[in-house]
This record gives structure tokens, C-alpha cells and sequence, in this order.
């Protein structure tokens, strides 16, 4: 069913019946519906599957965006995360100037325990329906060779593993588009280079760690946090970094601040710790709220929004659609520093907050002289965003 046609699903089974009226799942009612075109609910009994898919726009093209496993508490949750991605997956591909609108999906489940190649071949089945109006790819909680199981059963996938004809992991161009953002970035605000000065990366998995790699290589200082000791031990080893708890990098003297793990990781708890000049990262939704944009500029700490900056995994796996160009790719990433550069120029002389700028280059690539997405279309919503690794 789609969101024209379907009111509302099954709430969460409880005892109480406060519990169970908080939790019933509505669409259109939900805080991030934006004017999404379609809204699907997938459910395999046999394979243990439930999941969500969401199209958010299909103006620019068909809506490309990754399919999500995890533990979500509720399907209300779920729901919200899948609304709130989708919709910032059409911000993306419209700042990186792809012929592509934004959808995600979700599958309810512990990847740990759930994720099985029927579930995954189920899942297929069910991309396989639209007709190719969403296109799938990895995401949190799943990988990039769990999708030769999803291509069995459906051809709208990218990010395939390279044996299938894909461009396999897109982690290292996301990290290299947010390195060019980096580099952008410092040069408006501080009008210079990377050499000698200093950037916190906070979360050190596949984006974080090839980051810290390619800011090493430009001669950066580098402190690093991330939950698992281990990874935050080899970055001490392999490029000199300096370790920080995890709760302490908000407020560590430092150039760049390059969040890589989690979203609304600037909020009202953070952002009075922050001295850093620039704010430029791999993370999804950094900023908690809306507000938290205006703040920066007021402390004149440059951000770099989200949605630009780490758009180069999707340009990657777009590529593949449309068959892979590697010479394309390259120029298309290096572009987002060229993207940010005209963002901030924009900023700087409307005297408004950067995400408010790139949110103006959008409309003009979606041809749309109001907010893409209907009212409600902002990347981030006063809700707190569902914590969020980048695989």
C-alpha cells in the first residue's frame, strides 16, 4: 500500500493503553511526512521480513537511496527515520546536480540476527514492485555483498560488489567528497591550506578512517574519538592522532571539527563547548535543529551542510545507473568543494545561515520556487534524529 491509501498501521502491542495510543503509527499525521509521493510497508512472514519504503521525490528521477537494517524500537520510529532520510536523499542528489530523486527503506531487525539471504531476496521482491521508481543500495546495518542477494531478485540496485559489474564500497568517495569539502571550507573561512592545522574527527569507521588517511596525507594534526578503543588505538598508531573520550571532542582546541558517526551531534548541549572555525563532515543530519544553523553563524563557526558534503557515496553508486564512468565520478566529487564554495558566497552575502543557502541551490535545481517536499521539507525537524553510524 502507499500513503494515498494507507491511514495507519497496526500499533505496537502494550498493556497499557497510553503506551499503545503513543506508539499507533500514523503517516500523515508523522512530524517528518513531507508530501512524500509514496509510502510502502513490506511484510514476508515467512522470511521474518518487515520493512518500509519511502519516496520522497521523483522530480529529478528516479528516488535512490540505501536500505537500512536496525533494531528500531518501534515501527513508529522506524517510520520517522525512513521519512527523514528519504527526504534528505532528494536534498542530496539535488545539491550534487544528479538526474535522481530521494527514497530510503528500512528493514525492522538486528542485523546481527536477523539478516538472512531469503530475508534479503525478500526484500528485492519488494523493490522489484515500484518499477524502478526507488533504486536500493547499502546502508547502516547492511553491506555491500549482502546486495548480490537483493539483486536476485530485482535489477534497481547499485552498489553492487565489483564481481557483479558494481563499484563496490562507496565509503572512500564519500570520504574523499568530504575531504574536498574540508579543503573548501577552511580555504573560505581561514584562507589557507590543511598544513599544521588541527581536526577532530569524531567516529573512525569506513568514512572516518579514510578521512583521517587523506588528512594525514595533506599534513593535518589529527584528534580522533570514536566507542570502540581499538579503532581510536590504530589512528594513535598509523597517523599520529591524539585520543579523546567520545563525550570530550566537542570542546577540544582544534581548526576542523569532521563529525563521522553520529547525527545532531550539534545541539544545545554541544554547541556553547565549540571553538572550532569550521564544522564540515561525513555524519547525516549534524545539526539537531534548524536553530542550531543560526547559532553557528552567530559564533562564526562555518558549517558545511551535511547534504553537500557528503554526497560523494551517492554519486558513486548513481554512476552505476547510469553506467560507470570513473573520469565522471572523480569530477563530480572534486565539484562539491566548488558546490560549498558558491553556498558559503551565498550565505555570506544574504546574511544567512549556510544549510538555508544550500537549501536555496536545491529548489533551484528541483525548479521549485517554494520548499521541495511541502512544508515540512527541511532537513532537520525539531525531533532528535535516530543516532546514525556511516558505513
Amino acid at each position: 500500500m502507499d500513503a494515498a491509501a494507507l491511514h495507519s498501521a497496526k500499533p505496537v502491542r502494550t498493556r497499557s493503553n497510553e503506551i499503545q495510543k503513543k506508539n499507533q503509527m500514523t503517516v500523515f499525521s508523522t512530524e517528518s511526512f513531507a508530501d512524500h509521493e509514496q509510502v510502502v510497508f513490506i511484510s514476508d512472514d515467512k522470511v521474518g521480513l518487515r520493512a518500509i519504503i519511502a519516496i520522497h521525490s521523483t522530480r529529478l528521477g528516479p528516488a535512490l537511496g540505501g536500505c537500512r537494517m536496525y533494531p528500531y524500537a518501534d515501527e513508529a520510529s522506524a517510520l520517522r527515520d525512513v521519512l527523514r532520510l528519504s527526504r534528505g536523499m532528494t536534498f542530496k542528489a539535488a545539491a550534487a546536480g544528479l538526474g535522481l530523486g530521494g527514497g530510503k527503506s528500512v528493514i525492522l531487525g538486528d542485523p546481527r540476527k536477523s539478516k538472512t539471504p531469503d530475508l534479503l531476496r525478500a526484500m528485492g521482491v519488494a523493490v522489484n514492485r515500484l518499477g524502478g521508481r526507488y533504486i536500493t543500495a547499502e546502508d547502516v546495518g547492511t553491506t555491500v555483498d549482502d546486495f548480490a542477494w537483493v539483486r536476485q531478485s530485482t535489477r534497481h540496485v547499485v552498489g553492487l560488489p565489483e564481481a557483479l559489474g558494481g563499484t563496490g564500497d562507496p565509503s572512500p568517495t564519500t570520504a574523499l567528497g568530504v575531504y574536498h569539502g574540508i579543503v573548501a571550507s577552511v580555504a573560505h573561512r581561514l584562507g589557507c591550506g590543511l598544513q599544521g592545522l588541527t581536526v577532530a574527527v569524531q567516529g573512525l569507521g569506513n568514512v572516518g578512517w579514510n578521512l583521517c588517511r587523506l588528512l594525514d596525507e595533506a599534513g593535518a594534526r589529527l584528534v580522533v574519538c570514536d566507542v570502540d578503543p581499538a579503532l581510536a588505538a590504530r589512528a594513535a598508531a598509523e597517523f599520529d592522532a591524539r585520543i579523546v573520550e567520545p563525550d570530550a571532542i566537542y570542546a577540544v582546541q582544534a581548526d576542523v571539527f569532521a563529525p563521522c558517526a553520529m547525527g545532531a551531534v550539534v545541539n544545545d548541549k554541544t554547541l556553547p563547548q565549540m571553538r572550532f572555525r569550521v564544522i564540515a563532515g561525513g555524519a547525516n543530519n549534524q545539526l539537531a535543529r534548524d536553530e542550531h544553523g543560526r547559532q553557528l553563524r552567530e559564533r562564526e563557526i562555518l558549517y558545511a551542510p551535511d547534504f553537500v558534503i557528503n554526497a560523494g557515496g551517492l554519486i558513486r553508486v548513481a554512476s552505476e545507473h547510469e553506467g560507470f564512468n570513473a573520469a565522471k565520478v572523480d569530477a563530480q566529487v572534486k565539484g562539491i568543494g566548488a558546490t560549498l564554495r558558491r553556498i558559503f558566497e551565498l550565505a555570506d552575502r544574504d546574511g544567512t545561515p549556510t544549510q538555508s543557502a544550500a537549501m536555496r541551490l536545491v529548489q533551484e535545481r528541483l525548479g521549485s520556487t517554494g520548499r521541495p517536499g511541502g512544508a515540512a521539507a527541511n532537513n532537520n525537524t525539531n525531533e532528535r534524529p535516530l543516532a546514525e553510524r556511516i558505513a
